[in-house]
This record gives C-alpha cells, sequence and structure tokens, in this order.
C-alpha cells in the first residue's frame, strides 16, 4: 500500500507538473519568459511548454492599439498665456522585451513624455497660432515621441489634441471679437447685396427704356411704312382713274356730274362754304371776255389821248 500511495502521489504530481508546464497565449497578446531570473524567450499566440519552477512567465502583453487619454496640462503660449490642453494618445506595443525591459510603467512615462513635448511645441507658437495649428503641433508631437519610445518597444500611431481650453477672460475676448467678425461680414453681404440689388434694377429700368424705345420706333417705321403704302396705292388708283377717264374721253355731261359730287361733298363739311358757279366753263370764258374787253378799252383811252394832243399842237402852230 505504501508504494501505492507513492506512486499516486507523484502522479498527481507530475500531473499538476505538466499543467503548470503548459503555456496558452491568446490572439494579439505576448508573453515574455524568464527562466532563473534571465530574458529567455517571448511566447507569441499558441499553445507553449514551460519548466515549472524554473521558468516564470510575465503577464500577457497586448499587442493591440492603445488609447491613452491623459488629464490637462498648464501650457504657456509665447505670448504669455496660460491655457489648459489635454491630449488623447494612440500607441501600440511592438516589442514585448523592449516594453518589459525598457522603461518603469510605460503608459506614466509616455504621459510626462507628452506633456514636456507639449509645452515645448506651443510655447513657440502664440495664442492665436495654438488655436488654428492642431494639425502641426499633432504631427510634430508623433515624431518626437515616437522616437523617444523607440527604445521602449513602443510605436506611436497617432497624438490628438482633445480640448484646448484658454482663461475666461481671454475666451470672453474671443467671443466678442467673433461676435463683431460675424457682424462686420454681416454688414458687408448686406451692403453687397444692396449694390447688387441697385444695379440689377438700374440695368432693368436699362433694358427696359431701350426696349421701349425700340417698340416706339419700329412703331413709327410701320406706321410711316404704312401711310406711305396708303398713299402710293391712293396715288395709284387716282392716276389709274385718271388714266381710265381720259381713255374713255367723257362728255360734258360726266363733268357736270363730277362737279356736282364735288359740290355735294363740298355741301356736306363744317367749314365755311364757298359758293362755286356750275358752269365753270362759261365762267372761265366770260372772264377772258372782260379781260379783252378791258384790254380794248385801255387801247382806245390810248388813242384818243394822242389825237387830242395832235390838235392841241396845230391850234397852237
Amino acid at each position: 500500500m505504501v508504494v501505492g500511495i507513492v506512486l499516486g502521489v507523484l502522479g498527481v504530481l507530475l500531473l499538476i507538473t505538466l499543467c503548470f508546464s503548459i503555456k496558452i497565449v491568446r490572439q494579439a497578446n505576448a508573453v515574455v519568459v524568464e527562466r532563473l531570473g534571465k530574458y529567455y524567450k517571448t511566447l507569441e499566440t499558441g499553445v507553449h511548454m514551460i519548466i515549472p519552477f524554473f521558468d516564470r512567465c510575465s503577464k500577457p502583453i497586448s499587442l493591440k492599439e492603445i488609447v491613452a487619454d491623459f488629464k490637462p496640462q498648464p501650457v504657456i503660449t509665447k505670448d504669455n498665456v496660460t491655457m489648459q490642453i489635454d491630449t488623447v494618445v494612440y500607441f501600440q506595443v511592438t516589442d514585448p522585451k523592449l516594453f518589459s525591459y525598457g522603461v518603469d510603467n510605460p503608459v506614466r512615462a509616455i504621459e510626462n513624455l507628452t506633456a514636456t513635448t507639449l509645452r515645448n511645441i506651443v510655447g513657440e507658437l502664440e495664442l492665436d497660432e495654438t488655436l488654428t495649428s492642431r494639425d502641426t503641433v499633432n504631427t510634430k508631437m508623433r515624431v518626437i515621441l515616437d522616437e523617444a519610445t523607440d527604445p521602449w518597444g513602443i510605436k506611436i500611431n497617432r497624438v490628438e489634441l482633445k480640448n484646448i481650453l484658454p482663461p475666461k477672460d481671454i475666451q470672453e475676448a474671443m467671443e466678442k471679437q467673433m461676435r463683431a467678425e460675424r457682424e462686420r461680414r454681416e454688414q458687408i453681404l448686406k451692403a453687397e447685396g444692396e449694390k447688387r440689388s441697385s444695379i440689377l434694377v438700374a440695368e432693368g429700368e436699362k433694358e427696359a427704356q431701350i426696349l421701349r424705345a425700340e417698340g416706339e420706333k419700329q412703331t413709327r417705321i410701320l406706321q410711316a411704312e404704312a401711310k406711305k403704302a396708303e398713299l402710293i396705292a391712293k396715288a395709284e388708283g387716282e392716276n389709274q382713274a385718271i388714266e381710265l377717264i381720259n381713255k374713255a374721253q367723257p362728255n360734258a355731261s360726266y363733268i357736270t356730274l363730277q362737279g356736282f359730287e364735288a359740290l355735294k361733298v363740298l355741301a356736306n363739311g363744317k367749314t365755311t362754304k364757298i359758293i362755286v358757279p356750275s358752269e365753270i366753263q362759261n365762267v372761265a370764258g366770260l372772264l377772258t371776255s372782260m379781260a379783252e374787253v378791258v384790254k380794248n378799252g385801255d387801247t382806245a383811252i390810248e388813242n384818243s389821248t394822242v389825237q387830242t394832243t395832235a390838235s392841241k399842237t396845230r391850234k397852237k402852230k
């Protein structure tokens, strides 16, 4: 029985030893193994065998990207403005051995290094440049931190300025400046709008006047052309009528009838009436006869005057 008990105890011890000698490493993790207090190897993802009581394994080291949000740090700008800036650092462990033996408390070391680097960079900038140059500050900090943490087995992927908090009086001054700037832009936009509106109204009135003048011009041209066409047509009609009358060789009765028609038109008018004899030809003949009589009378008077003068001359002699 004693032998059986001893074998059973040895079996249990062997089973326990076997359990302790198997080490399983999860995905995206790494384990540093020390043998007799000295670095031996790094265990990656999978199942590994170690020697119990001789090999000691560290805690699993995460190989995933880690986000570290640090507390706000007081920073003084070039123009002596103190403000609070908090940063966010994205880093990843690339070498578990250097991460374990490079620095004590790596996260704390990164926080302090971030604060000092931020003070150095922002100290060379003024307040306005700090507020508008975040990308520049982020890039400079990432380069400096990545170079400083490389011996620690850490890769700095990204650095971001999360919040920039100026003093309260500076914030109030900035708000007033921003409000004044917005009011100035509003006035400028309003003035430009009014100017544009006035220009458009003036251009519209100008175009309207031009179109109105062109319309009146076209109207006058059309009226003149219509009047011209009317006069031409009327003249052509009268000319054709006269030619037809001349070709027909009208007699005295037709001429007398046309005279009566003209008298009828004159009688219908509202102006002063003029009485025209119906026998215009007889009147013309009468006027010719009277002219001949007057001419003959003048001749007879001249002859009698000559004879009287001659007789007086004879008597004197």
